[in-house]
């Protein structure tokens, strides 16, 4: 359900069919799922981010959190439908101002991920958005990043899922959700 109690239909073949393959990006061998197509069909992105509401499940959530660079397109409007604060995750030296950081590890290769300082405030109840689920290394990083500052990861939502990489499995501590598989 939407934050008004109406029942979510989400047409995941619909959905799945709005996101194109690009091989070879950003590295031989990298698979790049472009959610481009979709983020242009109004009726796709709506159903989207209705689909991201009824993850949430009706938790109270202070934070929603989305990771560098397409999951600030999920998140933002996710936090305004749950009339929660909208903070972004981003690579490091991208924020203005005091932040603090994380290393991880990715399908190909290590990166920090930074956070602003008091953007997330002790027994915050945060929920991480990303558009793919694929290692789980950056989803993970996140996660211990909201713990650093004393927040409380209520879940995590994502678009899509490789399950194919087993990123999930990084993520047991947490309850998560996906729209699709692949």
């Amino acid at each position: 359900m939407v934050s008004d109690g109406t029942p979510v239909e989400i047409d995941q073949v619909r959905l799945a069919a709005l996101i194109r393959d690009i091989p070879d990006h950003p590295e031989p061998g990298i698979v790049y799922k472009d959610i481009t197509p979709l983020l242009l069909d109004p009726a796709a992105f709506r159903m989207m981010v209705d689909g991201l509401v009824a993850q949430v499940d009706g938790a109270a959530i202070d934070k929603v959190v989305g990771i560098e660079a397409r999951g600030f397109i999920l998140a933002a409007p996710l936090a305004d439908r749950l009339g929660a604060g909208f903070v972004p995750a981003r690579k490091a030296g991208k924020l203005p101002g005091e932040s603090r950081g994380i290393d991880y590890e990715l399908e190909y290769g290590a990166e920090t991920l930074e956070i602003h300082d008091g953007a997330i405030a002790p027994g915050d109840r945060v929920w991480i958005v990303d558009d793919v689920l694929a290692t789980g290394g950056t989803a993970a990083a996140t996660a211990a990043l909201i713990e650093g500052f004393g927040g409380q990861v209520a879940g995590l939502g994502f678009l899509l899922e490789l399950g194919f990489l087993h990123g999930a499995s990084k993520l047991t501590a947490y309850r998560y959700a996906t729209l699709l598989t692949a």
